[in-house]
């Protein structure tokens, strides 16, 4: 399956890709009295094939929207223009459909984005420019590739010779940006921010992204001057940590958003999944504690938004777990 960047964005930024529960026991044991001690019965774990993501109604996380990141001497009008026309086709239930699309029904990234492309209509309109060469970069996971594809056809549109490589993680596509190798590349803005922070401001940088996507990108467009980047249109797409549950369990106990989870399932029956840093991680389970109020009777050490997880929740073996807010396992039918 895909690999968030939230997870790929190198030492700086683990905090921020784990920054992701609080604190509970250890798998499958009782959690300690200070989380516990919420009281109630809680809200035991409801088997069943379909997941739900519960609104972050209160915002814990930060704004991870897909944003084109550009090398600042290659970012044209005209090459913006068409990369613009991907963000505003794009939105979380198009890219939870563009996964599924790739990572379930086992197609190839380049032909989902060209379905997508056709389907949505994103060349249409787009101005042919100068043209040259444009190579892509993309992250090696399935979500990036595909719209590093998305990006391909839209240049393609626009007069340029593209070519698209799956590179691997920040580490070492970022530096390619910067130089000038590769032109541009999908990115998350509130990730990269904090990313960009580390590298222009060192180790005691502040966090400069925001659950707020005008402060998000602001401060990246700020990052990125100093880094010889530039960045298009910011989509309404988010791929960041999120908390699912089965449907049924959401339906049995009416749940739409993380405060009814808190308000109506804090309690000993309730088991939270994730990954085995999420007690200590202020977007996981500390995050559920101190923003909702929400108190897990167990943890259960599972992984970060993988198939471990996933499977917890359709067999019913936990309550509510750690997801990404793009998984195509989200796919409706």
């Amino acid at each position: 399956m895909r690999r968030n960047l939230l997870r790929a964005a190198g030492v700086f930024a683990v905090a921020v890709v784990l920054a992701g529960c609080g604190e509970a026991g250890s798998s499958g044991t009782e959690a300690p009295a200070s989380v516990a001690a919420g009281g109630g019965a809680g809200c035991a774990p409801v088997a069943g094939d379909a997941l739900v993501v519960l609104t972050d109604d209160k915002q814990l996380q930060n704004t991870d929207n897909v944003i084109p990141a550009i090398n600042k001497k290659a970012a044209t009008p005209e090459l913006i223009a068409a990369l613009d026309k991907v963000s505003a086709a794009l939105d979380t239930s198009k890219l939870i459909d563009l996964n599924k699309a790739v990572d379930i029904d086992r197609k190839s990234s380049k032909a989902a984005a060209q379905e997508f492309a056709t389907a949505n209509n994103v060349t249409a309109g787009i101005t042919k420019g100068a043209g040259g060469n444009i190579t892509v970069g993309a992250a090696d996971f399935s979500e990036s590739a595909t719209l590093g594809e998305l990006y391909g056809i839209a240049l393609t549109a626009a007069g340029y010779t593209v070519k698209v490589q799956q590179i691997g993680n920040r580490e070492l596509y970022e530096p390619a940006l910067e130089k000038g190798d590769i032109q541009v590349v999908p990115e998350y803005a509130a990730t990269l921010a904090y990313f960009l922070a580390g590298k222009v401001e060192g180790k005691d940088a502040k966090d400069p992204s925001s659950p707020d996507l005008n402060t998000t990108v602001t401060n990246l467009k700020a990052l990125g001057d100093k880094s010889g980047l530039a960045f298009g249109q910011a989509s309404t797409a988010q791929d960041q940590n999120a908390f699912a549950t089965t449907q049924a369990f959401a339906d049995k106990y009416g749940l739409k958003t993380l405060s009814d989870l808190a308000s109506k399932c804090s309690g000993t029956a309730t088991v939270l999944g994730g990954p085995a840093e999420c007690p200590q991680r202020p977007k996981c389970q500390q995050g559920l504690v101190e923003t909702y109020g929400f108190q897990a009777g167990t943890f259960t050490t599972l992984d970060a938004g993988g198939p471990l997880t996933k499977t917890g929740l359709k067999q019913g073996t936990i309550s509510v777990g750690l997801v990404f807010s793009s998984d195509g396992a989200l796919a409706a039918g």
